[in-house]
């Protein structure tokens, strides 16, 4: 993988554990995660207007990533209502490389070479020790474990989907856009209503959570699919999940949480693993 489509990815990843954040530090992550998913297809509206229409051998892949994010985002939701975020967010980024890159072998006849598989091994490795660390240090439960896992097979389902999908289209951007048009029709409308607090559409907050959250959502998903055409979507998902180092930091440089033994040295193994991506 070469540095110009390494760097976008990682940067890429630092978006999504920017917007991941700001799910975790509000008080209602129903709310705030759909509040993202509408927040992601406002940004990407205009845009919509001076890219290319999706190829159409890319639509039926298009529609079924709407569907599929629809469930996605409400597994997350669900998900970060039941359980510690710093147990649960890494154990459903973590899971979704190695499972990635198993099923692009299969069905894609994408073949990482050794180093490339080493990194891939080595980030899975750091983000379920920053997992199980967390469990250890904090005296959590398994229960949560199940959703997180149920939410990282949808992950590998989406990456699969979207990495052919783009492919197909075209062009990225406009296939990311189109899909997070369709993912907030599905989802935020429904969340919206089931909650009935409506007078939260209008609040200031609904407004900076929207536009960074979903502007994050937006460019981050967008960058990776983009870099999916250009390099194996095994390897471009497996560097996306350096996103957990990233908020490991901003973890440590903004919320002041302890860094423990476990994340330094699960840290340590998503970097090494980032590095033997890059030089695969």
């Amino acid at each position: 993988m070469t540095w110009d489509v390494a760097i976008p990815v990682l940067f890429a990843a630092l978006l999504h554990a920017g917007w991941n954040a700001l799910v975790r530090a509000g008080t209602d992550r129903v709310l705030d995660t759909a509040r993202i998913a509408a927040g992601a297809a406002l940004v990407a509206t205009p845009f919509l207007a001076f890219l290319p229409f999706p190829a159409t051998e890319s639509l039926p892949f298009l529609l079924a990533s709407g569907v599929v994010h629809v469930g996605y985002f409400a597994m997350v939701a669900v998900t970060y209502r039941v359980g510690d975020l710093s147990l649960v967010y890494p154990l459903m980024r973590g899971t979704a490389p190695g499972l990635t890159a198993i099923f692009a072998a299969l069905l894609l006849g994408e073949w990482p070479r050794a180093l490339g598989w080493a990194g891939v091994f080595l980030i899975a490795s750091g983000v379920l020790l920053l997992a199980f660390g967390a469990r250890a240090s904090a005296g959590q439960k398994f229960a949560p474990a199940g959703l997180a896992l149920a939410t990282a097979a949808i992950v590998v389902l989406y990456t699969m989907v979207d990495g052919v999908g783009a492919r197909r289209s075209g062009n990225a951007f406009s296939y990311t856009g189109w899909m997070l048009v369709i993912t907030a029709l599905g989802f935020s409308p429904a969340a919206f209503f089931i909650r009935r607090r409506r007078e939260a559409v209008a609040s200031g907050r609904w407004w900076r959570i929207a536009l960074f959250g979903g502007g994050s959502s937006f460019a981050s998903y967008a960058l990776a699919l983009w870099a999916m055409t250009r390099a194996d979507i095994a390897l471009v998902a497996a560097l996306r999940e350096t996103s957990i180092l990233f908020g490991a930091l901003i973890a440590v440089l903004v919320l002041r949480e302890r860094v423990s033994r476990w994340r330094v040295l699960a840290v340590a193994l998503v970097g090494a693993g980032a590095v033997a991506i890059k030089c695969s």
